[in-house]
């Protein structure tokens, strides 16, 4: 190994920017539903399995700020893929028909993306590595 590459394999910010990309770039290949970003449909899942959620705990739940999140909440809703309620200061928001329909179709476009990846890079090692840049993610949040 050389000093550029023992350099790059010690900072995570690199070689996690650098992952990014490359599995974006095939999440895109199978997350195209609805002519949404893949980015979408991690709110439509956390929405799916907590209907009714706050606009608050969805920002925290994806660690987003509440612009971002009014900006992605308002083109879901204009897909009707999204249901807004607003009960004094809080909003409230849960998936429509449709947008249960979405989420079974991600559901399907995730097993293919998942099945991708993991030819290359093994089933075992996806699963470990999903489960410790969950866990990192988590841990880096509480700093």
């Amino acid at each position: 190994m050389n000093e550029e590459e023992d350099v790059l394999i010690h900072c995570l910010y690199f070689t996690a920017s650098r992952f990014s990309r490359s599995i974006t770039k095939l999440a895109e290949k199978y997350l195209d539903a609805g002519g949404l970003a893949p980015s979408y449909f991690y709110m439509i899942m956390v929405i799916h399995f907590k209907p009714g959620i706050t606009q608050k705990e969805l920002c925290q739940k994806l660690a987003i700020a509440p612009s971002t999140s009014t900006r992605f909440i308002d083109k879901l809703e204009k897909k009707n893929i999204v249901l807004r309620k607003i009960s004094g200061k809080q909003t409230f928001i849960s998936l429509t028909d449709e947008g249960e329909e979405l989420y079974r179709e991600f559901r399907v476009s995730i097993k293919e993306l998942f099945d991708d990846y993991s030819q290359t890079l093994g089933k075992e090692f996806s699963l470990d590595l999903s489960r410790m840049l969950h866990e990192a993610s988590l841990k880096l949040e509480k700093e």
